[in-house]
């Protein structure tokens, strides 16, 4: 039965995917929409990213100090920082705190749409709710999602850097100076890339469980915790693939 409704349900949303890649390219959103849920995805958790970068490097300088500090490597901390970021944490951190936050509001929103027969009018009136309720949604994550990777990169290293430097003593001309010799283009873009495909991810999943949601507002509450542990564990899933691809 579990096999039965997994491989359904992976049928459908690959189908829910393309409509919206259809609707996407055939009739684009318009900029306002875009904007809007850029806002919504991005310039408002913004603080979020930046305190949860900022404390994510310093937790990285506390629990690997110990061990670098028994081989004298403290001078490396600039580098394990920059690249457990900018490979890792900072795409796989903010893509599950924009699913938790972003994601089950789109879930709720579309599935409360759903109950409420509003796709249903917006059919009638011959409105595409892929283009309409996911487009904008979409391409809103697939930008926001990489930047506030970058954010929570630049919050991070600077969170480490504190942490080195004024916590621990180390030499912070010796943190700046390995992180860039260790940090390539590829790992920055790498994680951007992922970043991407995680932000496309998650709205694609918390917006079809929105869409198939059914039972009145208990059916929206299932459909949203259903959105936001499948795209958390997808996304996990997906990291491993494209790290193994990537690097």
């Amino acid at each position: 039965m579990f096999l039965l409704k997994f491989v359904e349900h992976t049928g459908e949303i690959f189908i829910f995917f393309l409509k919206t890649l259809s609707a996407t390219i055939k009739r684009p959103p318009k900029l306002r929409h875009v904007l809007k849920y850029m806002e919504d995805i991005g310039v408002n958790a913004a603080l979020l990213i930046i305190l949860t970068g900022f404390f994510t490097g310093g937790v990285l300088v506390v629990e690997t100090y110990p061990t670098f500090h028994k081989f004298n490597a403290e001078f490396l901390m600039g580098a394990l920082v920059s690249l457990s970021l900018a490979r890792e944490l900072s795409p796989v951190l903010v893509a599950l705190l924009v699913t938790a936050r972003s994601g089950s509001a789109i879930a709720a929103n579309i599935g409360t749409m759903r109950i409420t027969e509003q796709i249903d009018a917006l059919e009638v009136m011959a409105v595409n709710p892929y283009s309409y309720l996911v487009s904008p949604r979409f391409l809103a994550a697939i930008i926001m999602v990489p930047a506030l990777t970058v954010l929570s990169y630049v919050s991070g290293v600077i969170g480490g850097y504190f942490t080195s430097v004024y916590i621990y003593g180390i030499n912070d001309y010796m943190y700046w100076e390995k992180l860039k010799d260790f940090t390539e283009l590829k790992d920055i873009f790498g994680g951007l890339y992922k970043a991407a495909v995680f932000g496309g991810v998650l709205t694609i999943i918390t917006s079809y469980f929105g869409y198939i949601t059914k039972g009145g507002a208990e059916g929206v509450g299932r459909s949203t915790t259903t959105a936001v542990v499948v795209a958390s564990v997808l996304i996990l899933i997906l990291d491993y693939f494209l790290t193994a691809l990537i690097y």
